[in-house]
């Protein structure tokens, strides 16, 4: 399960060989949320909200290096790091 991520104590993850729809894990504290990187739902879980705020921000800036992370993972390639919020 590489990470690919961290920033203000919020860490995301990518599953090898995860299930669609396209999403990236992320955890804060004891709080974990799946967010679909298509089109920025919640898949499952929750995120307080400013922990859940700056990720949905940290997410569309970075929409286009997640898709493809996620098409890597579907080819088990190694994941690039992603650069995380500032």
């Amino acid at each position: 399960m590489p990470r690919i991520s961290a920033f203000y104590g919020i860490i995301v993850w990518m599953y090898w060989k995860d299930h669609n729809p396209p999403h990236i894990h992320a955890t804060y504290g004891e709080f974990e949320i799946l967010i679909n990187i298509t089109d920025f739902s919640i898949y499952a879980g929750y995120l307080p909200s400013r922990a859940f705020g700056l990720l949905m921000e940290w997410t569309s800036i970075h929409h286009e290096e997640l898709i493809e992370n996620w098409e890597l993972m579907m080819q088990s390639l190694p994941l690039k790091s992603v650069e995380p919020l500032q």
